[in-house]
């Protein structure tokens, strides 16, 4: 991106990985941003791979630009053209296959002379080239490469604290803690849930609980984060009057999801008693948890022994199970997520 900005432009920019944010984030601003409107008109061009073949991208790619000094082709969805990244054709026979092995597939050709008036933007989503083919190597050396990779659970909190900051606002370590446990791990929907706060929230503000449950609907009171939190204390009456503000708003809480953040938050407890070293340093590093939350962590693993963690791993599957129709008879999520809490805090 410091590059486009300084509108240093290479040949052809291969865009893979898992996460589609910065893939888009840097194909967006190319599309946007290198050609003014009327060197748009006859000089860019949007392909989306379920529509074109490779040869259709190469060829194109080799045109010359008309009354402009480049030509932008942006490949959307690259990953569903067939041999776009050496993948061989389905059905192909063995003896097309060895063919296959020693002919150069179009993207190779392509790299040996990349036509230097042409930007190919190629995206690659929800998946990477092998690093240990020839066509991941000459990638390598011949354009830019961006693996975009899905962030971590434990890395959300700390990546929303630092893009507000960009953005010149500021959020708390609770305020990103729910938002990281409720908005998942998809930078896209943290982004586009971001983007519409500032929206209403004039420059330098502090994004609070109150401003996320008026704006996004996370009720600041009523979430799985402070429902752990309680579970961690053994607040027996503020745990339960969550689980039954759940159960009265299932579709806002689905079980499924609330069951995946439980077994993190308890994984994270078994973690810790694991910890040869239990400074506040090493349970943050051990953990991944901000600072202010080592002591919750702390008490959490008090009320949860080894023994009891392992049992409550095993309700997490139970209940998991029973939410998919295994062995639960007629009851509703909402009282199979009570009855877990039940066994959990008892």
């Amino acid at each position: 991106m410091t590059e486009l900005k300084s509108k240093v432009y290479r040949p052809v920019y291969f865009l893979m990985g898992d996460e589609p944010y910065f893939i888009d984030m840097v194909s967006d601003y190319i599309e946007k941003n290198v050609l003014d409107e009327m060197e748009k008109e006859f000089n860019q061009t949007v392909m989306y791979g379920a529509d074109v073949t490779a040869d259709d991208v190469f060829a194109a790619a080799r045109r010359f630009p008309m009354m402009s000094e480049y030509q932008v082709i942006i490949v959307k969805e690259a990953q569903n053209i067939k041999n776009i990244a050496g993948k061989e054709k389905e059905g192909d026979s063995e003896k097309e296959k060895k063919g296959a092995e020693k002919a150069k597939f179009p993207i190779e050709l392509y790299l040996d002379n990349p036509q230097k008036s042409t930007i190919l933007v190629i995206c690659y989503k929800y998946k990477s080239v092998d690093k240990r083919t020839a066509i991941y190597k000459q990638l390598d050396k011949k354009a830019v490469i961006l693996e975009s990779k899905k962030i971590y659970d434990n890395q959300v909190a700390a990546w929303i604290d630092n893009y507000l900051k960009g953005k010149g606002y500021i959020i708390g370590p609770k305020a990103s803690s729910i938002l990281a446990e409720c908005l998942g791990t998809s930078l896209s929907k943290i982004t586009n849930e971001l983007d519409k706060l500032m929206i209403n929230l004039p420059a330098k503000s502090e994004i609070t609980l109150d401003i996320i449950e008026a704006n996004i609907g996370i009720s600041k009171d009523f979430n799985v984060f402070e429902l752990q939190n309680a579970l961690g204390k053994k607040d027996v009456l503020k745990a339960n009057r969550i689980i039954n503000y759940f159960a009265a708003n299932e579709k806002e809480h689905p079980l499924p999801m609330t069951l995946s953040i439980l077994f993190g938050y308890f994984y994270k407890l078994m973690l810790y008693h694991a910890l040869p070293d239990k400074s506040k340093n090493s349970v943050m590093a051990g953990l991944g948890v901000p600072f202010n939350f080592v002591e919750d962590y702390k008490l959490a693993a008090s009320n949860f022994p080894m023994d009891k963690l392992k049992r409550i791993f095993s309700y997490l599957r139970e209940y998991d199970l029973k939410s998919k129709g295994v062995d639960n008879g007629s009851s509703s999520n909402g009282e199979l997520l009570k009855e877990m809490v039940f066994k959990i805090l008892h």
